[in-house]
């Protein structure tokens, strides 16, 4: 197994080069770049035309609105969008602004290298640091996941398990009328359903709408911030966990029933083993293994994609959402961070969830499945 984690974590730094490639090869070619996103600004598109940029290396600073001159073009061919009427010399100083008077291969180098050192930039359009701007939405999503995943398998679990020993009983029936509503209805319908409901929509307003805590937070006690925030969380995570528990809760029960039906458990209860035992000490050991070896996973898309919709419609500022706004605003420092920082975290939690399995069940080796 020592081998395995070894050789695992080689491949680590592999797959994630191979990801940025891909990735940055494909934001090449996609149009609205951060250089057509300022010229949209110097345009008067988004802004007033009076947007100012300060050159890179001359240290002066250039007026959009007396920047009249010949368009900018590349054989006969407007380089960027809306450019015209744009003096080059202007543009070139938003090109050296972004990095963009550079080759595209440079510019992935630099990145990579930066990336190595944890140094990721700043910003093009929040003028901060990425990591002070990750680290401050952090706890948003954090806390959505968190809270999320615990809550689903503690729900999912003894709820699958309830159901495959009670498999074609009243009891799983009328459950699995309500599985079937919660897997065919999405987080974000239900968080807009708790919000009409619970948060003064139409009815009642007895939790809050927006933020993670309150604006008083900081005068709270110990015991009155801690409420303040489980306030906040009751119905985003509601929202979430009444969304996502549906499939883990039929993953359950299928891992269950197949176990069942296998040799061993028939001669566990041949040897006169409790019911009890034969589920808890022999089943439950096996059948768990998909289930947790899927935690890191399900943990992964909770906090950032799983979580988007709900950030927005509780106005939660976590990674979701700023991951959102930055390919919106193609605000590449944000969305390469992003990408580098969970695809690193996902290939971890890979490896956690293999580790997992092994210590659930030692006779599993991967080092041998690996050969």
């Amino acid at each position: 197994m020592f081998n395995y984690i070894l050789r695992r974590l080689a491949l680590i730094p592999i797959t994630l080069f191979g990801v940025m490639v891909l990735n940055f090869a494909i934001v090449q070619i996609a149009p609205g770049g951060p250089v057509e996103q300022m010229i949209a600004q110097v345009q008067g598109l988004d802004v007033s035309a009076t947007a100012r940029v300060t050159g890179a290396g001359s240290g002066e600073t250039v007026n959009a609105g007396q920047t009249q001159g010949p368009q900018v073009s590349i054989g006969g061919e407007n380089k960027y969008r809306g450019a015209q009427g744009l003096d080059p010399d202007f543009i070139k100083e938003i090109e050296e602004l972004y990095g963009f008077d550079k080759p595209a291969y440079e510019r992935f180098w630099l990145m990579m290298s930066n990336y190595v050192t944890f140094d990721f930039g700043e910003s093009y359009f929040q003028d901060r640091a990425v990591v002070d701007l990750v680290i401050e939405k952090m706890p948003v999503s954090i806390s959505l996941g968190v809270w999320t995943t615990v809550l689903v398998y503690l729900i999912s679990i003894p709820l699958g398990i309830a159901k495959a020993v009670k498999d074609g009983s009243r009891f799983d029936i009328a459950t699995s009328s309500v599985v079937i509503v919660g897997n065919a209805i999405p987080s974000f319908l239900f968080a807009i359903l708790l919000v009409i409901v619970f948060a003064g929509g139409r009815y009642l307003d007895w939790f809050p709408l927006r933020g993670l805590v309150s604006e008083n937070w900081e005068e709270l006690s110990t015991w009155g911030k801690i409420a303040d925030y489980l306030w906040h969380m009751v119905l985003p995570v509601g929202a979430l966990v009444i969304g996502s528990f549906a499939s883990l809760t039929m993953l359950t029960k299928n891992s269950y029933l197949e176990e069942i039906n296998k040799q061993y458990v028939m001669t566990a209860r041949a040897k006169g083993l409790t019911e009890r035992r034969v589920m808890y000490g022999h089943v439950f050991r096996n059948a768990m293994l998909i289930v947790i070896a899927g935690f890191p996973a399900a943990f992964i898309g909770v906090l950032f994609t799983g979580s988007f919709l709900i950030e927005v419609i509780f106005s939660l500022d976590g990674l979701g959402l700023l991951g959102f706004e930055a390919v919106i605003k193609r605000d590449y420092p944000v969305m390469f961070a992003s990408m580098f920082f969970f695809t690193l975290l996902g290939l971890v939690m890979g490896l956690i969830g293999d580790i997992m399995y092994h210590i659930i069940d030692p006779r599993i080796d991967f080092e041998k499945v690996d050969r």
